[in-house]
């Protein structure tokens, strides 16, 4: 009998030795309801050391997948160009591991019963110290991607095909995430799988979440003015071989 999948939340809220990820817990509640009505098995998992990171992926990339359709991790945490931290993160005895190291596991060789199915990772953290002043266009937003062209063209390696990362921000970017309401990337993605998420493909999503982060939030610091009216803007990678529908007919 096919299932949805797994869904794999690392969420990352209280350091050794950086400062407390305020509104994580509702980023963590918001999307795992999300995927959990779209028919996934949602695995929760708060302030795991980077042993456990590892463990809990390579116990993950062991199960057997025969009857599933995909996979899904998602990553919230703090950041830096190319690396993540975990609760135990303490530099220089504990330093952040390199992002790739999350997917490993599933490329390659790596677990056999998800080849050929999708790897899906969603990142939430910051990938420098850059602010994006944005850029104001006049006309109207875009509100659709009907009109847009359908495109058949895969670009995959041969040992990396069917993967999906998709970044908070642009490379060199902060990620930015409010106190009380949660990150702008968690919860575009969490509002748009609740509202489209068996309606759209994976890729028509991603460009909803996207242009949402990117046109309807600002940041509000006016006592920082360095802070002030900053924008962000989401990076997607993709392998994917295949589209991807989180259609409403797979058992749970």
């Amino acid at each position: 009998m096919n299932r949805r999948g797994v869904v794999i939340i690392l969420n990352q809220m209280q350091f050794d030795d950086a400062p407390y990820r305020e509104g994580s817990d509702k980023d963590r509640d918001d999307i795992g309801k999300c995927f959990s009505k779209l028919g996934f098995e949602v695995r929760i998992y708060d302030d795991p050391t980077q042993d456990k990171v590892f463990e809990i992926l390579k116990d993950v990339s062991e199960e057997d997948h025969t009857d599933n359709d995909c996979l899904v991790v998602i990553v919230m945490t703090h950041g830096e160009k190319g690396t993540l931290m975990a609760a135990d993160t303490h530099a220089p005895y504990r330093p952040p591991y390199k992002v790739a190291r999350l997917w490993e596991r599933f490329v390659g060789n790596g677990c056999p019963t998800l080849r050929g199915k999708p790897k899906m990772f969603f990142i939430q953290a910051c990938r420098g110290t850059l602010l994006d002043p944005g850029v104001w266009v006049a006309g109207p937003v875009p509100r659709s991607t009907r009109d847009a062209a359908e495109k058949n063209e895969v670009y995959a390696t041969s040992t990396a095909p069917d993967l999906l990362i998709a970044y908070s921000t642009f490379e060199g970017h902060y990620s930015l995430r409010n106190p009380k309401d949660g990150s702008w990337f968690i919860q575009s993605l969490a509002k748009t799988l609740d509202e489209q998420g068996s309606e759209k493909d994976l890729p028509n999503l991603l460009t909803c979440v996207t242009r949402n982060v990117a046109t309807n939030y600002i940041s509000f610091v006016p006592d920082d003015p360095a802070k002030d009216n900053k924008k962000q803007i989401p990076c997607v990678v993709s392998t994917l071989t295949k589209a991807v529908y989180f259609s409403p007919d797979a058992d749970s």
